[in-house]
């Protein structure tokens, strides 16, 4: 009888180790973009492609003449590489961006193609694309990047 009870006790055990590790570290989506961490990068690479590439361009090139708006008033998708401005923003600032689209920063009336994600992608899969996208810049980029959301965090 003793025997069972100790058996059922580490079975609970078990059971309430594994939910901890998933509640706190498996199912927490990780709390930045990682450009570093190769597991991360490599989703982000699938989500990019499946939900940013056809607009922000398979080499994150954006579209041609991206700085002047189109006749029906929109400015064309941005490039996310180096040559863009992507990088002047924050991680905080690019997740929000990306996760509750334009229109919610953007003045009234302004109108864009980029949709918000937060209905579509999960948080994880948010950070995982701006790991993806910041693994493509050079180092020199992505130090000023970093420096400038370590800035926005601690002025926080």
């Amino acid at each position: 009888m003793q025997q069972g009870l100790k058996m059922i006790v580490a079975g609970v055990a078990v059971a309430a180790a594994a939910y901890v590790a998933y509640a706190f570290v498996i199912a927490r989506p990780p709390a930045g973009a990682d450009p570093d961490d190769a597991a991360q990068v490599a989703l982000g690479r699938q989500v990019y492609a499946r939900e940013c590439a056809s607009c922000h361009g398979v080499n994150l090139e954006g579209q041609p003449d991206w700085r002047n708006r189109r006749p029906d008033g929109k400015l064309p998708a941005p490039p996310h590489d180096a040559e863009g401005h992507t990088w002047h923003h924050s991680d905080d600032q690019l997740f929000a961006l990306t996760k509750q689209g334009i229109a919610a920063f953007a003045p009234p009336g302004y109108r864009s193609d980029m949709p918000a994600y937060g209905g579509k992608l999960s948080d994880a899969e948010i950070w995982a694309v701006l790991a993806y996208i910041k693994s493509r810049w050079p180092r020199d980029i992505r130090e000023r990047q970093d420096t400038a959301t370590r800035r926005a965090r601690e002025a926080r």
